[in-house]
């Protein structure tokens, strides 16, 4: 049995320790398969955290050649009370207007009441209808169910649970009670009318309205009240002042495409006449387009420190004095100085464009123009000023040389960290099959050790046997010969 006591009662050998002596010696191919697993695991670890920020980079390279990611643009408003949000369909442009009204949603209170008569008349009807919309023909009509209601919360419950788009709440006021009908959206559709009984477009000019849009007490039914709030589309006034002035509404406090692809919103009207004309100016978004060249260059920086790191030398001092010499753990590795060779190149070889103006045919260019720069140690950095600069300059060559170098960076990182054809993602397949591997003939040494211990163990046991059959054969021999000896 396996970790059996096998000590010599009979030999006096410490079989245990000879046994685990043993067993070193005949571990040693298993201990050598174990460091192999290790190191197989840990290349595995680094190739796939560098695979990682290649797949970043080419992300981050296919976004700063994307022709859209070109076309960012960026709205402001002259004033705080206006603002605005451009589209990339969005052409340089500007728009001046003036805020007219803002969009507002109806708020309706009807006078005391304290009982549901009050509210509704007498003999309480058995179910009102709100009608909403801009005008009886247009309007939907929404049954409000007053079966079951005999009070002024029911009557709330009842407004609430019809879904009209219309909530009801009471308010109490020194006492008194107050009925609040509040309209969800905002625009001149979303008027309401709360009428008695059942009403139709064709009858709603006979009957008789409890509470909605009108302004005095006289509009409304028994309970009186008013609209304090009115429903209202926003209105601005384009070219004000011009004859080509021309009025744009809006159910909401944002205008969509009165430019295209530009959408403004308006939160007052402006009442201070230097600032009641609005202008909304629409144009290229150099910070986005700066933040494209950044963020491919902060891209290939991470992965490039990602193979510095792994592939450092560190020197160490051993506890007999030596100096130690170590390589980072993908050293020595074949495809990761590929991934530093095909990064770097991509990144600092030059773009072919037009020459400008006398000269005719095509230039080399390098990207320093653009701001990304390549230091005498490998690394690379982005000049913010320089990029500004040749983007004022000329824009579409400075897309050009950018483009051209996010394009080959990208092919680069895709051929490297594909999933399915990269080669480094290859390596890292490669990898992963032989720390299997080793791992499963670590496993099998597992079983043959065991065997060879048990093995070792019955080989001991028996001899302990036989020298005790020897030492009791050996006893019973001088016990004979001693009684000769006594009988003569």
């Amino acid at each position: 049995m396996a970790g059996m006591a096998v000590d010599g009662l009979v030999s006096g050998i410490n079989t245990t320790e000879m046994i685990g002596q043993l067993m070193q010696l005949e571990a040693a191919p298993q201990t050598l398969l174990k460091s192999k697993v290790t190191k197989a695991e840990s290349l595995v670890s680094a190739l796939q955290s560098l695979n990682t920020k290649l797949s970043s980079l080419k992300d981050s390279a296919a976004k700063a050649a994307s022709a859209t990611s070109w076309q960012a643009v960026t709205a402001s408003s002259s004033t705080p009370s206006v603002t605005a949000t451009a589209a990339g369909t969005a052409l340089p442009s500007t728009l001046t207007f003036t805020v007219d009204r803002v969009a507002t949603r109806q708020t309706s209170v009807s006078g005391n009441v304290s009982k549901l008569a009050d509210f509704v008349g007498t003999p309480p009807p058995t179910e009102l209808t709100l009608m909403k919309g801009k005008d009886a023909a247009s309007a939907t009509f929404t049954k409000i169910d007053l079966t079951d209601v005999t009070d002024l919360p029911g009557l709330a419950g009842a407004i609430n649970k019809a879904g009209a788009g219309v909530s009801a709440t009471l308010v109490t006021v020194n006492g008194a009670t107050k009925v609040q009908l509040t309209g969800k959206d905002t625009g001149d559709a979303s008027a309401f009318d709360l009428h008695r009984g059942a009403v139709t477009a064709t009858t709603v000019s006979g009957a008789t309205r409890l509470l909605g849009r009108g302004t005095a007490a006289a509009d409304n039914g028994p309970a009186g009240g008013a609209a304090i709030t009115v429903a209202q589309d926003a209105k601005v006034t384009l070219w004000s002042g011009t004859a080509a002035a021309s009025e744009v509404t809006s159910a909401s406090n944002t205008f969509k495409d009165v430019v295209a692809g530009v959408s403004f919103t308006v939160s007052a009207v402006e009442t201070d006449p230097l600032k009641k004309s609005v202008t909304v100016t629409v144009g290229r978004d150099d910070a986005a387009l700066k933040k494209l060249g950044s963020d491919l260059v902060t891209n290939i920086g991470t992965v490039l420190s990602e193979v510095a790191s792994r592939t450092k030398v560190t020197t160490t001092t051993s506890s007999d004095g030596r100096q130690v010499v170590s390589g980072g753990v993908l050293s020595a590795d074949s495809a990761t100085r590929q991934v530093r060779q095909s990064v770097t190149s991509a990144a600092s070889l030059p773009v072919s464009v037009d020459a400008t103006l006398p000269a005719t045919g095509k230039v080399l260019v390098s990207p320093a123009t653009v701001g990304i720069n390549l230091a005498k140690d490998g690394t690379f950095s982005f000049d913010e000023s320089k990029f500004s600069a040749a983007l004022v300059a000329d824009p579409v060559r400075t897309q050009k040389v950018l483009t051209e170098i996010a394009t080959r960076v990208e092919k680069t990182a895709k051929d490297l960290s594909d999933p399915t054809v990269g080669s480094l993602s290859q390596k890292i397949k490669g990898q992963q099959s032989l720390a299997k591997n080793l791992s499963e003939q670590v496993d099998n040494w597992d079983s043959r050790l065991a065997l060879r211990r048990r093995t070792l163990e019955r080989t001991y046991s028996s001899l302990e046997v036989s020298l005790s059959n020897i030492n009791s054969q050996a006893n019973w021999l001088t016990s004979q010969l001693e009684s000769l000896s006594a009988n003569k």
